[in-house]
């Protein structure tokens, strides 16, 4: 079965260790050379005029690709967890 790189705009990119969900492949980086994709790209979705990074996902790291969703090994360990939401009633 093969899979066309348009097609995998519509995938979401889920972490298989933590269930973090990355959000939809955005972009693909490929070797010139070679043809072979070389990392799946997330652009960042920061607030206007965030530092936060674009997520780039090697592609050795991705275990499979599905029909909805791309299970990768991979995990992004210098993002801090997310607060809790705060209750102010």
């Amino acid at each position: 079965m093969g899979c066309c790189i348009a097609d995998m705009r519509n995938k979401e990119v889920i972490s298989q260790s933590d269930g973090t969900r990355f959000g939809n492949v955005d972009d693909v980086e490929f070797d010139i050379h070679t043809g072979q994709i070389t990392c799946l790209v997330i652009y960042s979705r920061g607030k206007l005029f965030s530092k936060s990074q674009d997520i780039k996902i090697p592609w050795n790291k991705v275990a499979v690709v599905g029909d909805d969703t791309i299970l990768v090994d991979f995990c992004m360990p210098d993002v801090p967890p997310a607060l809790p939401k705060r209750k102010f009633f």
